[in-house]
């Protein structure tokens, strides 16, 4: 196969206006200037297309009508699939706060789906986190820190497991952290009210540290009262740890989105869309986890007779919430592609595979029009057509 169109590369190549991308298997064998490709050159395109690498999602709870906390085989590759046709090549199934018994459930249901490549790992959003700030976590299934538990999780998921969110508060942190570490599992920290120097000495701890869904179930910043965000922001300002941005306009303004790639910089930001089962589909009813939602307008919220209910999860693909950053928010595109693909993948370890258009990594490739709406999508190097 032999893409022709501006590509984004994050490579040697860089942004070229005239690109070729070209793969004939699993694997990317030419990355460059049109001009320099030996082979059968394809006629530049009709309309402007962007080539990117395929988009990497770390924190995602589902889509299509289907969230990975509560449904079935089926709804896995249903939710997996919605997600992938709309450019997300690599895939992290979050779960909520839940018991082992649940937790164990879960990680059967997922499993086939990972081993299969639909999906590439769990991430156990919970249960050891602050019930003050739990968002859309179930308050009774939210639990003190259990390094003993976490071990036998991780045991039982036989490495399907690849990143944990804990609040710094937790009992037992520091034995937690050592399970993940050991584990080479991504220690990430959120749902918290822990101060300063709790949250200074939780983001030195980790093999791999993030933060989950940055502002979001945290305190707010302060600037007379260091908390959690401020050690958060230094912390991915120093390239200490990834911190997760929803760039959807709900979680996040606009202006907020690009005052952390601003002051942050792409390499230090993973896009995320935190997306449950309402992704793709229209106002309603849903589930996440135990939980009801109710989504109004494409805002999901815990369902409250009221109305006021806290957001629960996204709706918005990773290719919308790219979108949203590039046009809304005002972010250059390499620096937003960056954030949408090479940057999770050095979080996750994988940035010698994917990531990046580069010869030799995985031709896992999305083709937009100008407006960075999906048009193709390859995963190693087989075209996506669900």
């Amino acid at each position: 196969m032999t893409l022709r169109g501006r590509v984004v590369s994050l490579g040697a190549a860089g942004d070229l206006a005239d690109g070729v991308v070209s793969f004939d298997g699993p694997l990317l064998d030419y990355v460059g200037p049109a001009k320099e490709f030996i082979g059968e050159m394809p006629p530049p395109p009709r309309e402007p297309v962007v080539i990117l690498p395929g988009l990497i999602d770390v924190h995602c709870h589902g889509g299509g009508g289907f969230g990975f906390p509560e449904t079935d085989l089926a709804g896995v590759d249903a939710a997996a699939s919605f997600h992938r046709g709309r450019g997300t090549t690599t895939l992290v199934a979050s779960l909520v706060s839940a018991t082992e018994a649940e937790l164990r459930e879960r990680i059967d249901v997922l499993g086939p789906a990972i081993d299969s490549g639909l999906l590439a790992g769990i991430h156990l959003e919970g249960p050891f986190i602050s019930e003050h700030r739990r968002g859309a976590h179930d308050p009774d299934r939210i639990l003190p820190g259990d390094p003993a538990m976490l071990d036998r999780l991780l045991d039982y998921a036989g490495g399907r497991i690849v990143s944990v969110t804990v609040a710094p508060e937790t009992a037992n942190f520091d034995a937690l952290a050592d399970v993940l570490a050991a584990a080479n599992v991504v220690l990430s920290l959120g749902h918290t009210v822990a101060d300063y120097r709790r949250s200074v000495h939780a983001m030195r701890r980790g093999w791999r540290v993030s933060i989950t869904h940055l502002f979001n179930a945290m305190p707010e910043l302060a600037h007379r009262d260091a908390n959690f965000l401020t050690a958060a922001m230094a912390a991915a300002g120093r390239g200490d740890v990834v911190a997760e941005v929803i760039a959807d306009g709900v979680h996040l303004a606009d202006g907020t989105v690009r005052m952390v790639f601003d002051t942050l910089g792409a390499d230090n930001l993973a896009l995320i869309t935190d997306a449950m089962a309402a992704a793709g589909c229209p106002d309603g009813r849903y589930h996440l986890g135990s939980l009801d939602v109710v989504v109004t307008d494409g805002v999901s919220r815990l369902y409250q007779p009221d109305g006021a209910g806290s957001i629960a999860g996204g709706t918005a693909s990773a290719s919308d919430v790219l979108r949203r950053t590039v046009f809304d928010a005002g972010v250059d595109l390499a620096a937003a592609v960056t954030a949408a693909t090479a940057t999770p993948a050095r979080l996750l370890g994988l940035a010698d595979r994917i990531g990046a258009l580069r010869p030799g990594m995985r031709a896992d490739v999305l083709v937009t029009d100008h407006h960075l709406t999906p048009l193709t999508v390859y995963k190693d190097g087989i075209p996506w057509n669900s």
